[in-house]
């Protein structure tokens, strides 16, 4: 009786796969990042010195502010 072994290729090629879902993955997650900053970024911006000040930053600290939150 004979067997054929398919897992080998089939592994092969699931891997090939992983590897594009994980580049599309961190790239969606990059963009998404990129995006949060720059919305957290823009609503710091319309704030005046004065609202900034009362939650204790000033314009040098947004972004800062939006990169770590992002």
């Amino acid at each position: 009786m004979a067997a054929i072994d398919f897992s080998r290729a089939a592994s092969g090629s699931a891997t090939v796969a992983n590897r594009r879902g994980s580049f599309f993955s961190a790239l969606i997650g990059a963009i998404v990042s990129w995006n949060d900053a720059r919305l957290t970024r823009n609503a710091l911006n319309d704030l005046t010195d004065r609202e900034l000040e009362d939650i204790g930053l000033t314009r040098s600290d947004i972004e800062d502010v939006a990169q770590r939150y992002s």
